[in-house]
């Protein structure tokens, strides 16, 4: 072969300029830590304690006094914020899903 025939050898990439790789993340949240997940919903004698239930099956030490309540101008409804350990998203995920299923809660955020 003669060297007219030889393919020029392909530079490397520059990459000094480019940021080094970081390792993808799933979640934001650093575990096991507190999470505050507020839930609104008519205001019955029953929202707090059914709330208060449902948190300890996702969070046997939850702690029922640090329970913030805010009600509603007109009375209606109450607001429930809950702190949880939260210990994986996956633990927080379906917290959210059997939360926003019980027939008294309206929203969960």
């Amino acid at each position: 072969m003669s060297p007219s025939n030889t393919p020029a050898p392909t530079p490397a990439p520059d990459t000094s300029a480019q940021p080094p790789l970081q390792p993808r993340k799933d979640s934001l949240i650093e575990y096991p830590s507190p999470f505050p997940i507020k839930v609104m919903g008519s205001k019955t004698d029953d929202l707090v304690h059914a709330i208060t239930l449902i948190a300890r099956q996702f969070d046997p030490a939850f702690d029922a006094t640090t329970i913030e309540l805010r009600e509603s101008k007109g009375g209606k409804y109450l607001g429930v914020t809950v702190t949880v350990t939260a210990t994986s998203r996956e633990q927080l995920d379906e917290l959210y899903r059997t939360l926003s299923t019980h027939p008294l809660v309206k929203v969960v955020l």
